[in-house]
C-alpha cells in the first residue's frame, strides 16, 4: 500500500471509467483500464477492449508515445508478465521507460498472481499497489470469483409486484414490469457470460433470452438451460437469434445432433435434480465469469437456499397481484424468522415506474 496523493486517485478513478467500458465485449478477459501521466497531466490513456486484443497499458502507451518516458501509469489490475494471446504489459512498461507504476490491485490469474508486479521493480520501476482497490474488485467480480472461488459471480433476476408476485397462476406474466425495466433488463444481459435458466421456463415461455440493448458492441452470452431430461428442445426459441446455447442434462441420456448447438452432461443428485454447485463449476471451467439467471421460483429459490446467488436484480412494479398468483421464490425451507435470509441493499433506484433494487445476501 502506497502513499497516495489526491493526483493518484483522481488519475486510478479515470482509468477505473475506462475500464467499465469493456463490460460487454472483455470476457472472459477482465476489464482493465490504463492512464499514462506527466505531472498530474493524462498524455495517454486506453482500456482492454476484447479478448485477444491489445491490453489496456498498449492503448495507453500508444497515445502517450515518447511522453511515456518518466511517467506514471496508472492501472486498474496488475500488468501481466507473460506469453499468452498477447505480450507482456509489464514489459511493455518497462520499455516504454515509465518510473512508476500504480496498481489498483494484484491480478490472482496463475499465470500473473506477482509476476507483474516482480518484473516491474527488478526494472527499477517504483510500484505502489491497493489505491482504490475495493471498487476495482468490484469492477471485475465475475473474473474474480471464477479466478479465486471456481465458480462464476451469480446474479438472480427477478421482476414481481408490491406483494411479491411473478405471475399470475395460470402463468400469465406479461408485462409486470414496464418498457424502461425490460430495456434495463437487458444491459445487465449483455454484460453477463452465460444467461441461465431451467426447463420449466422454457417449457411455459419458449423465451430467447438474448441479448438485446439499446446501442453498443457486446458479445451474445451463452444461453444455458438446465433439461435433465432434454423435454425443452421441441421449444426453439431459446436455440434462436445469433447467440450460442448449451443444454445441461442427465448423464444417461445420449443428445442428438443438432447444428451450432452445446450439449453436456451433469450429474444428477438423489432428488434428480442438478448440483448447482457442481452445474457452476462446469461453466468456470467454460471460462464463464458472470452468470445471469432468468428462471422460476424453484431454480431461482434453489440457487438461493445453495448459498450460490451472489446477487438478487430486483425490480419491483407498483400493482398488486393477490395471493392467488405465483411466489417469487419457492424451496427456501423458511419457517421462522430466525431462519430468515437477510439481504443487503447495495443500490436502489427507479427504472421508468418501477424500482430496482440490487441486494446481496
Amino acid at each position: 500500500m502506497g502513499n497516495f496523493t489526491a493526483t493518484d486517485h483522481r488519475l486510478m478513478a479515470r482509468a477505473l471509467r475506462l475500464a467499465e467500458r469493456g463490460a460487454w465485449t472483455t470476457r472472459p478477459n477482465p476489464m482493465v483500464g490504463c492512464v499514462i501521466a506527466q505531472g498530474g497531466e493524462a498524455v495517454g490513456e486506453g482500456f482492454h477492449q476484447r479478448a485477444g486484443g491489445p491490453h489496456a497499458e498498449v492503448f495507453a502507451l500508444r497515445a502517450a508515445g515518447e511522453r511515456a518516458r518518466g511517467a506514471t501509469a496508472y492501472v486498474t489490475l496488475e500488468p501481466c508478465a507473460h506469453y499468452g494471446r498477447t505480450p507482456p504489459c509489464a514489459l511493455a512498461l518497462v520499455e516504454a521507460g515509465v518510473a512508476r507504476v500504480v496498481a489498483a490491485m494484484g491480478d490472482p490469474f496463475p499465470d500473473v498472481d506477482g509476476g507483474g508486479f516482480a518484473l516491474l521493480r527488478q526494472a527499477g520501476i517504483d510500484v505502489a499497489v491497493g489505491l482504490m482497490e475495493e471498487r476495482a474488485r468490484e469492477l471485475n467480480r465475475g473474473f474474480l470469483s471464477r479466478i479465486e472461488r471456481g465458480r462464476p459471480f451469480v446474479r438472480v433476476k427477478l421482476a414481481a409486484s408490491l406483494d411479491g408476485r411473478t405471475a399470475m397462476a395460470s402463468g400469465e406474466s406479461k408485462w409486470i414490469t414496464g418498457p424502461a425495466a425490460r430495456a434495463d433488463v437487458q444491459r445487465w444481459r449483455a454484460r453477463a457470460g452465460a444467461i441461465l435458466t431451467g426447463a420449466a421456463t422454457v417449457l411455459a415461455d419458449d423465451p430467447a433470452l438474448t441479448a438485446r440493448p439499446e446501442a453498443g458492441e457486446f458479445l451474445p452470452p451463452l444461453r444455458v438451460v438446465l433439461d435433465a431430461r432434454l423435454r425443452t428442445l421441441e421449444r426453439t426459441g431459446v436455440r434462436e437469434g445469433g447467440a450460442p446455447t448449451l443444454y445441461l442434462h442427465d448423464p444417461a441420456l445420449a443428445p442428438p445432433a443438432l447444428e451450432d448447438i452445446q450439449f453436456a452432461a451433469a450429474p444428477l443428485q438423489a432428488d434428480g435434480r442438478f448440483d448447482l454447485h457442481v452445474v457452476m463449476a462446469l461453466l468456470a471451467a467454460r471460462g464463464i465469469n458472470e452468470v445471469h439467471v432468468e428462471a422460476g421460483p424453484t431454480l431461482c429459490g434453489a440457487l438461493l437456499a445453495a448459498g450460490l446467488a451472489d446477487e438478487v436484480l430486483l425490480y419491483l412494479a407498483p400493482l398488486l397481484m393477490g395471493d392467488g398468483a405465483r411466489p417469487l421464490l419457492a424451496g427456501l425451507g423458511i419457517d421462522t424468522m430466525a431462519q430468515a435470509l437477510p439481504l443487503e441493499v447495495a443500490d436502489l433506484r427507479s427504472v421508468g415506474k418501477d424500482l430496482r433494487l440490487l441486494l446481496r445476501p
